[in-house]
């Protein structure tokens, strides 16, 4: 009998590390596949764990580039934040990671793909959602949603001694007071002592952003240049770039530096339930700060009116892991198109965990001067107003005489 194969989305940390190794117990020929998307990681340590523990063999997909071209961008094009609060980032990652998981499946001809997320989560729905959406015949394998794995393995605990009898190398202790996942884009905290919102973040747990009280006294200009919405260069300390990628990291770096992106929230969780997280988005909160101010000069009001709301849907359909649904694919485009006019720099003031746009300015600005100005007439008659005034005021006369 053929053995049948499983990709397994593997980290490296303790819960994969044990899926992997109860799937080999369970039959399986186990392949594991790390997504790259930026997270600081030991990728060769951890394939030679994958290996040491029981893995027919491991990939390490290097997608970054991918995250910010095709995924990171279009974001900041949207301006979407999930509940007015959230940036999105392990949102975006996820199709992104299932997209590679579904690579490795085919090259492996692997009948399932497994994953690690939480059977409360919001991660489980995003991996399966994007792997139905890319290969239909595909099944899961979702451990925590298993009654013989959840019976065998009540809480961490259950883990840990589980890995001690395996012989499974772990890189966190039985006292590890969160959770973390990092990309490329945030890093987000969770569980642990976070789950009591009256709790508040230790300093030791940011990782990205400095304290904004102890970052620079000395505030930081940069200078961001779009084209149809997108940054397609940053100037900063008199030096330019443009590569993607490299733009975005130099900007996690400063921003960090300089203590912004850092978002304490509780937030609606798709599966029903508020759950809390930390947040640090340095790059992305400078970008969208950036993008908002140059689509108000050179945007349409009732496109802008419009696109306000596709943003809002479209932050909806992130989290909740609808990235490759025909809704978000034809929301991209609608966004696309509103992007068309939207070129220029924006310089900004770096300074203490704020971000404040200086300056700004753009060839295809639908700004006028002379006609905003309270000293020039030009093609503008204020008399007209009173008519304008009159019509709009109509309606409010009668529900006030009713």
């Amino acid at each position: 009998m053929t053995q049948e194969t499983v990709v397994l989305a593997y980290s490296g940390g303790l819960d994969t590390s044990c899926i992997l190794v109860y799937l080999v117990k369970q039959g399986y020929r186990v392949v594991a596949c790390i997504a790259d998307v930026g997270q600081d990681e030991d990728f060769e340590r951890a394939k030679e764990k994958a290996m040491s523990i029981g893995a027919s063999a491991i990939y390490v997909e290097d997608v970054k580039e991918e995250f910010v071209t095709d995924f990171i961008w279009p974001w900041v094009k949207s301006g979407a934040i999930y509940e007015e609060q959230y940036l999105l980032g392990t949102s975006l990652a996820r199709p992104l990671i299932s997209k590679a998981l579904v690579k490795v499946a085919r090259l492996e001809n692997a009948q399932y793909i497994s994953h690690g997320a939480t059977g409360k989560g919001n991660d489980q729905v995003r991996f399966e959602l994007s792997i139905a959406a890319l290969a239909p015949d595909i099944k899961i394998i979702a451990p925590w949603r298993d009654a013989e794995f959840c019976a065998k393995f009540a809480g961490r605990n259950d883990l840990f001694n589980f890995a001690e009898e395996n012989n499974i190398p772990l890189p966190v202790s039985k006292s590890s007071p969160w959770s973390m996942d990092a990309n490329l884009m945030h890093i987000s905290y969770e569980a642990g002592i976070l789950e009591d919102p009256n709790v508040s973040p230790p300093d030791r747990m940011w990782l990205m952003t400095k304290d904004p009280v102890n970052a620079p006294d000395a505030p930081e200009f940069i200078e961001l240049v779009f084209e149809k919405g997108l940054p397609v260069m940053m100037k900063y300390r008199e030096t330019e770039v443009s590569a993607p990628l490299e733009l975005f990291k130099k900007l996690n770096e400063i921003a960090g530096e300089h203590g912004i992106g850092r978002l304490d929230i509780i937030e609606s969780r798709f599966v029903g339930m508020k759950s809390r997280g930390c947040y640090e988005t340095p790059a992305g909160t400078v970008l969208l700060t950036a993008h908002k101010d140059l689509e108000s000069l050179t945007t349409d009001r009732e496109v802008i009116r419009l696109k306000q709301n596709l943003g809002r849907e479209f932050s909806v359909q992130v989290y909740n892991g609808m990235w490759n649904s025909p809704e978000a694919q034809f929301t991209r485009q609608a966004i696309d198109h509103s992007q068309q006019f939207v070129n220029g720099s924006v310089k900004l003031q770096l300074y203490k965990g704020f971000v404040r746009v200086v300056t700004r300015n753009s060839k295809t600005s639908v700004y006028d001067a002379t006609l905003a100005s309270m000293d020039e007439l030009t093609d503008y008659n204020p008399a007209d107003a009173e008519g304008f005034i009159r019509i709009n005021a109509l309606r409010l006369k009668q529900h006030a005489k009713r």
